[in-house]
């Protein structure tokens, strides 16, 4: 059964992953510039001051014409990070969304061979915990050979689909470990997850990140036979943590719903 709440989750993977009509950087930017000035204003949540959602809801419109930021879209990001008068009442939580969305999106064409397989332990005890989050949770993690790329866009994406039998997953963007534990507790397929897997589950997914803060997170559905699953459509979200080098990646795939 679609809940309300699956409703907007899948309007939400549509906007990634489906091309909107006629949309480039010409119609983004000035889309992300209307937006920061809405956030300028002096009744935004965050008066005068860019707040990290503002910065997030202003940057996103990039992902929502083809799911990536393209060459003049990244430039134009990367000049907005540059800019001093640009960066003046951005707090410093809105500007590192900027930063790694635009190292996200590195300008790459093409995937690094990232060899995702399965961890050793099952969830259960890689949590250290058992309840709805780990029996609805799938993990893999693995390196890019140095030399041969880092872990971006192209890279998380290409991969998350092709290691856990999906046709494509929407783009990935950065959240913080407090978005990161929201959302690890928040309803999954199984229930309603406890607190010891949701503290095993960040611990786990943060051993990787912990240095380097980088954290990323994109939606996923599909339909019939999915990814090892049963008949019917189902969906969730996955989590990429990503080494300082940007060469190791561990991801969890969360599955949240079916039908």
């Amino acid at each position: 059964m679609f809940s309300t709440s699956l409703k907007s989750f899948l309007g939400g993977v549509a906007l990634l992953a489906a091309p909107q009509a006629l949309a480039d950087s010409t119609t983004t930017i000035p889309a992300f510039n209307a937006a920061i000035a809405t956030a300028r204003t002096s009744n935004s949540p965050g008066g005068t001051t860019v707040r990290r959602a503002e910065m997030k809801n202003a940057v996103n419109l990039f992902l929502y014409d083809d799911g990536r930021v393209d060459a003049a879209e990244r430039t134009f990001l990367g000049a907005r990070i540059n800019d001093l008068v640009f960066n003046i009442g951005v707090t410093a939580t809105a500007k590192k969304y900027m930063i790694d969305v635009h190292e996200l999106n590195d300008g790459a064409t093409t995937y690094a061979p990232l060899w995702l397989d399965d961890m050793a332990q099952t969830p259960e005890q890689l949590f250290g915990a058992t309840g709805p989050l780990t029996t609805s949770s799938s993990i893999k993690e693995g390196y890019i050979p140095n030399g041969q790329g880092v872990a971006n866009q192209e890279t998380l994406s290409y991969k998350a689909a092709a290691a856990f039998g999906l046709r494509g997953v929407g783009a990935f963007t950065p959240i913080t470990v407090q978005e990161l534990l929201a959302k690890l507790s928040a309803q999954v397929i199984s229930g309603t997850p406890n607190s010891d897997e949701v503290d095993g589950a960040l611990a786990l997914i943060t051993q990787v990140s912990r240095n380097s803060n980088r954290l990323y997170t994109t939606g996923w559905s599909c339909q019939t036979y999915c990814g090892g699953g049963g008949p019917g459509d189902m969906g969730g979200y996955f989590i990429a943590a990503v080494s300082t080098d940007r060469q190791f990646v561990r991801m969890v795939r969360v599955t949240t719903w079916s039908d």
